[in-house]
């Protein structure tokens, strides 16, 4: 997501790792290859969440505005999924309603705005960053889309056009990592 000038190592890896493998873990489940399961949830909150935040505020420290909102954002979608997902369990009964179809839409909905947003942004950028935005915010207007209108197929070709977001991210920051460790581009980005 960014290049940098500086003695701070490069976060942006860090933070598209949790992105990419959070992400296909959550995709191989809508995609109906997996049951949703803790193995999800914990990557979720750790990695997904945990992760990308520190990677984004390590983006704020070297003064990349777009890396620092994009992982702290989606750091921050994965902590709220979690959530969503265990919270009602959690609060005594009658403390907090589960979320409904139309909830869920909404909020992804919301989430596909913002990941248009970002990727108008990515015109500046490399090609595969731009092919990580567009693809995700195809990704979550596809979900959007499944629980406004409780289609199953399209929820699983969600899951599979997720699974294809998630691995560009991954191949993003393995990118990234390689160039750093050998000098120069291995995979083209």
């Amino acid at each position: 997501m960014s290049n940098h000038a500086s003695n701070v190592a490069n976060p942006a890896p860090l933070g598209l790792l949790g992105f990419g493998m959070t992400t296909i873990l959550l995709n191989l489940h809508n995609a109906e290859i997996i049951s949703l399961s803790v193995v999800i949830i914990s990557m979720g909150l750790l990695l997904g969440g945990f992760a990308q935040i520190i990677a984004g505020i390590m983006e704020f420290r070297i003064g990349n505005t777009f890396g620092a909102i994009a992982f702290t954002a989606y750091g921050s979608f994965w902590l709220s999924l979690v959530g969503i997902w265990v919270l009602p369990s959690a609060i005594p009964q009658g403390g907090v309603q589960s979320a409904d179809e139309i909830s869920m839409g909404f909020y992804l909905l919301l989430w596909g705005i913002f990941s248009m947003c970002m990727f108008i942004c990515t015109f500046k950028h490399n090609v595969i960053t731009r092919i990580v935005f567009g693809s995700v915010t195809l990704l979550f207007f596809l979900l959007a889309l499944a629980d406004f209108t409780g289609s199953h197929f399209i929820k699983v070709i969600a899951g599979y056009e997720g699974i294809f977001c998630g691995a560009s991210a991954f191949y993003s920051s393995v990118g990234q990592i390689f160039k750093h460790e050998f000098q120069r581009e291995i995979l083209k980005m």
